[in-house]
């Protein structure tokens, strides 16, 4: 009798072996095959073979115990050791996707790993609450603590799930925005502003109908929940005022294409290139590397200086004085040379200058020039045709003059004191 258990042992280590060597083989030349694919394309293709590669030799190896566990059960022998590997085997695949997936759709942080963590942690406890035949006696008593909401009765086991599908449902949902948001940046015929309206609309329409499917996946009928849906409704209304006014203050900004990414604008004492268009606030980066989060309903209403709205050339002034016993001609056709020292001053259109005016300390020349590029600040230029003129002026004997005032004392205004 020892000897016939033995050997029923035997064979489903045999089967056991003879799928993992089955499964070592064909993941070993796949993987290379899957490996050389990837390299060649991009996108949800490419996102779609590195998932097959992770999800290969689990499944590969949980379908061969599968197989193995019918012939088994088909010639009549024992299959308890096959039956206890195949939700271990099982639940390691899924682990390995789920992971993948939750790694692809949020930016790494403290939060997505503790939630890797948390996944793993769930899974396996499910994995031993069903090999140890927990699991269903679990979840009728989670059925049981129910309430009637309506026409839908809801449980604990409903609440859960409704937890679980909507957890699954928004990660698909951020995922599948991010790639359309991805697609949408790589396309040449779609403009910035057009771009961002997209992928705000996409998100927002893919997470609204993810929570819509979690709910009708549990089986809570929606139409029940219109009272309790209305009156949330109000009272997110009245707190979340300036929330809602932001968010819709985002969409009017992308569809009227006032602002954009690139964009170079002042709001208020904030200057800078806009270097995101969120739901909720405006990304403008200044010139020192500091990012500046403006509400978008402060850009519908206040006022906002575009400096490349219709045109990113920008006409700089700067302003030199020289005394009145210099040439004021010599002195301006010294002004206009130095205008190119700047890389940043544009040949087109070309640089001008004028006497301005006589002033109280002298004659005052403008010169005039234009750069591409407002979004790199204007000193650099202006420091740069300065240390020009100074130079050329100093050459030419020309001065520039500081203030002056003479002062007249008349002596008969004097009043001396009476001895």
């Amino acid at each position: 009798m020892l000897l016939l258990q033995q050997t029923n042992l035997w064979w489903q280590i045999g089967f056991i072996v003879l799928s993992a060597i089955i499964t070592f083989t064909l993941n070993h030349y796949l993987q290379r095959k899957l490996h050389q694919n990837a390299q060649a394309i991009s996108g949800l293709r490419r996102m779609a073979v590195r998932g097959s590669q992770r999800m290969l030799w689990p499944f590969t190896l949980a379908i061969l115990l599968a197989i193995s566990n019918a012939i088994l059960k088909h010639q009549g022998l024992p299959h308890s050791v096959i039956n206890f590997l195949m939700p271990i085997v099982l639940a390691l695949g899924v682990i390995r996707i789920l992971l993948y997936i939750l790694r692809k759709a949020f930016i790494a942080s403290a939060l997505a790993k503790t939630s890797e963590t948390a996944i793993a942690i769930i899974i396996w406890l499910i994995v031993i609450l069903h090999l140890t035949d927990f699991l269903t006696p679990l979840l009728t008593a989670m059925d049981s603590l129910a309430f009637t909401l309506g026409e839908s009765k809801v449980s604990l086991l409903a609440v859960l799930k409704l937890i679980l599908v909507i957890i699954f449902a928004f990660t698909f949902a951020i995922w599948l925005a991010e790639l359309l948001n991805q697609r949408l940046k790589r396309s040449k015929h779609i403009s910035p502003s057009m771009q961002v309206g997209f992928s705000k609309f996409s998100k927002v329409f893919l997470i609204t109908l993810a929570f819509l499917i979690a709910l009708n996946a549990v089986g809570i009928n929606l139409s029940s929940l219109a009272i309790f849906g209305g009156a949330l409704g109000v009272g997110l209304g009245f707190g979340l005022q300036r929330i809602a006014s932001n968010f819709i203050s985002g969409f009017i900004l992308v569809l009227d294409r006032s602002i954009k990414p690139g964009d170079v604008i002042s709001v208020g004492d904030n200057f800078g290139w806009v270097h995101e268009l969120k739901a909720r606030y405006v990304v403008v980066r200044n010139r020192e590397g500091v990012d500046t989060l403006i509400p978008n309903e402060n850009l519908i209403t206040s006022e906002v200086i575009n400096w490349s709205y219709d045109d990113r050339n920008v006409r700089l002034k700067i302003v030199v004085r020289v005394s009145y016993n210099d040439d004021p001609e010599q002195a301006m056709a010294i002004m206009l040379r130095c205008a190119n020292k700047s890389i940043r001053v544009l040949a087109s259109p070309e640089p001008t200058v004028m006497l301005k005016s006589f002033a109280e300390n002298g004659i005052e020349i403008e010169l005039r020039v234009w750069i591409g590029d407002p979004e790199y600040g204007e000193d650099t230029v202006k420091s740069d045709i300065h240390v020009a003129i100074w130079r050329a002026f100093k050459e030419a004997k020309i001065t520039i003059p500081y203030p002056q005032r003479e002062l007249h004392i008349r002596s008969d205004n004097v009043f001396l004191p009476k001895e």
